[in-house]
């Protein structure tokens, strides 16, 4: 059983895919905003609870690298990383705009060249251009809308917040863990190591060295 989960944006999606019958088991998602450490434990344990299974039916671990925001991806990839220490299987890694490109290809969303845009926070977002196929062809960046404005169709919750720059917006908004499982076991995405994919350093950092005084 393939758990898989995204943390890049701030609702948390969480997954279970059945690789016998080769279906999603269960999907559930969060319904507060910015909560990912209080609300991404306890989704998975409702997933495995829904779909009678327990941790140690769980046979690989997919998560979502971002691009997205550092506290929520943090979360994410180090819970992926421990449980997948924990249980002793693999983790797999796959970028989150794919995810999206993916659920919009397959969808019926695209039928040519598009973009994927999410929210970046800062009055940007996070960019990326993909083929009918859902082949990324360039990014990720992190920009601000007008500098990357495009009419072609553009998919995400990105998209959809700047409609002057992306007047060509659609769905879906936000990456799916059911998609992201989908990525693996169909082997349409890039398998990245489970590092954040950030784009840009984080807003906490840690203080520099204090100047001599003379």
């Amino acid at each position: 059983m393939l758990l898989t989960f995204d943390t890049a944006t701030p609702l948390v999606s969480v997954a279970l895919h059945d690789g016998d019958r080769d279906e999603i088991v269960v999907e559930l998602s969060s319904e507060r905003a910015m909560k990912h450490g209080e609300d991404l434990a306890p989704l998975i344990e409702s997933a495995l609870g829904r779909a009678g299974a327990v941790r140690q039916d769980v046979t690989a671990i997919g998560v979502g690298v971002g691009p997205g925001p550092f506290t929520g991806l943090r979360v994410g990839l180090v819970t992926a990383r421990t449980l997948a220490f924990v249980l002793e299987i693999p983790v797999y890694g796959i970028c989150s705009l794919d995810v999206l490109a993916l659920e919009a290809v397959d969808s019926g969303v695209v039928s040519g060249d598009f973009a994927v845009a999410t929210d970046a926070r800062r009055k940007e977002v996070y960019w990326a251009m993909y083929d009918a196929d859902g082949r990324r062809l360039d990014g990720p960046v992190v920009d601000r809308p007008a500098t990357l404005a495009t009419p072609i169709l553009v998919v995400g919750e990105g998209g959809l917040l700047y409609p002057e720059a992306f007047p060509a917006a659609s769905g879906p908004r936000r990456p799916s863990a059911a998609w992201l499982a989908r990525a693996i076991v169909d082997e349409r995405a890039e398998l990245l190591d489970p590092e954040p994919l950030y784009l840009r350093r984080p807003d906490a950092e840690m203080p520099s060295k204090p100047k001599r005084v003379s």
